[in-house]
């Protein structure tokens, strides 16, 4: 097997592993004595509701939201597409009609939530006094910023009517049964999606400090509301939360774990170094580069063969005008620190199929990756200088393109390590075995 055909191989089985199709239906409930309605936001969100429709049978009803282009045909809960990463009307009225859903439902109705990682762009509900015009604003430069996943959701939390638990008191006194599919490092409950069901630790004050850390325009309704008490989303023994049940039925670690089976059913030691790895995307990929060729030199910390896996969220500070998302910008910065090693080849995607705004899920690099940018007069280090991944990644045919996978456990990655006597080999018999080939 070539070393490429392995690593797209651990990456489909990374996604295989948080489809809902496979995680889901183990988790429904008991039929309630009342109604059931289904909401729910995220990239996932249609496949969920699909998977829900499959495996249960009674009567039921509801809406949820999910990304353009992402949506599935289903029988009895309405699939609506919105904008993301940016809010916009669609999400907005979305968001009103699950409000609506919502209202006037009793303690023997079931509210079934299905959340994933988007859902924060696509249920789009301002506080009172707030526009969309503010939050799309907010939110674009927020994911220009170079912010954490995790500072992002704070601010969006406490501008949202739906957001950071809000959901939860517009249902109650109904039972709700959230199943929550994890895309956020550490898998917090009120980060995915911002947690509409979920107690939240941050604080407006919190909101405010990350505002003022990247220097936001934002307008003074939007500073009148932060200041204000209104703003503070419910906390952890909050009695109206009390019939709340939130429940991880997918997580990144997982989905890492099931590509380390595969790398390991081919001959290839894994070595996972973590699923919670956050920072600048050029940054980390200096580290990975550098424990990369510490296995192909030293042995350490796994000798290869071996295939270093890792997931997280990493960020990308935009200071050009280039094409890219925060995986191919991580797979170029890798590039340039594995120097051409001729026994060292990676993948970098997300497992949602799109990488950023992008239509790709990600690319591949190979020791020849830099050799042959060269040849096509790409000067790489300009290339990243402007954020233009996607563009070398393009030329060279090596961009990773799925389509929409329907899940989103946050991002994948996969470093190869050959042994050095097969560096070059077109046959890489290191990878032979589980297959034959």
């Amino acid at each position: 097997m070539h070393p490429h055909d392995l690593l797209f191989a651990m990456f489909r089985a990374a996604v295989d592993a948080a489809s809902p199709s496979r995680c889901l239906a183990q988790h429904l409930p008991e039929r309630p004595r009342g109604r059931i309605v289904v909401v729910g936001a995220g990239k996932a969100a249609a496949e969920m509701a699909l998977a829900v429709e499959a495996h249960w049978q009674e009567p039921l009803t509801g809406l949820v939201v999910t990304r353009y282009g992402h949506a599935l045909p289903c029988r009895h809960i309405e699939v609506v597409e919105a904008g993301h990463p940016h809010p916009d009307a669609a999400g907005f009225e979305a968001a009103v009609r699950i409000r609506n859903l919502l209202s006037g439902l009793t303690a023997d109705d079931l509210v079934l939530g299905l959340w994933s990682g988007g859902g924060s762009s696509l249920l789009a509900l301002p506080a009172d006094g707030l526009t969309l015009a503010d939050k799309r604003s907010i939110n674009q430069q927020l994911l220009r910023s170079g912010a954490t996943i995790t500072e992002i959701n704070c601010v969006r939390k406490h501008l949202s009517a739906i957001k950071g638990g809000r959901l939860a008191l517009l249902a109650a006194p109904a039972q709700i049964l959230s199943l929550i599919i994890s895309d956020v490092p550490g898998d917090d409950l009120s980060v995915i999606a911002s947690g509409p069901t979920v107690a939240d630790a941050s604080t407006r004050q919190q909101a405010l400090e990350v505002i003022e850390r990247y220097d936001l325009n934002v307008s003074d309704p939007v500073l009148e509301w932060l200041r204000s008490e209104q703003a503070e989303t419910p906390k952890e023994g909050d009695e109206r939360l009390s019939r709340v049940r939130n429940v991880l039925i997918a997580t990144p670690m997982a989905s890492l774990q099931a590509a380390a089976a595969c790398a390991r059913a081919h001959g290839v030691p894994p070595l996972i170094l973590g699923d919670a790895i956050e920072g600048e995307a050029r940054e980390c990929a200096q580290v990975h580069a550098g424990i990369a060729r510490s296995c192909a030199t030293h042995g350490e910390p796994l000798p290869a063969p071996c295939v270093l896996i890792s997931g997280g969220e990493t960020t990308v500070s935009v200071r050009g005008r280039g094409r890219g998302g925060r995986n191919a910008e991580f797979l170029l910065s890798l590039a340039v620190g594995l120097r051409a090693h001729p026994q060292i080849w990676a993948i970098a995607c997300d497992t949602d199929g799109i990488d950023g705004t992008e239509d790709n899920a990600g690319a591949r690099i190979g020791p020849d990756t830099l050799q042959r940018a060269s040849a096509w007069s790409i000067n790489v280090t300009a290339s990243l200088d402007d954020n233009d991944a996607y563009h070398v990644f393009d030329v060279l045919n090596d961009l990773v393109v799925t389509g929409p996978t329907r899940t989103n456990v946050n991002d994948f990655r996969a470093i190869l390590i050959e042994r050095d006597s097969l560096a070059g080999s077109q046959q890489h018999p290191l990878l032979a075995g589980a297959d034959g080939t």
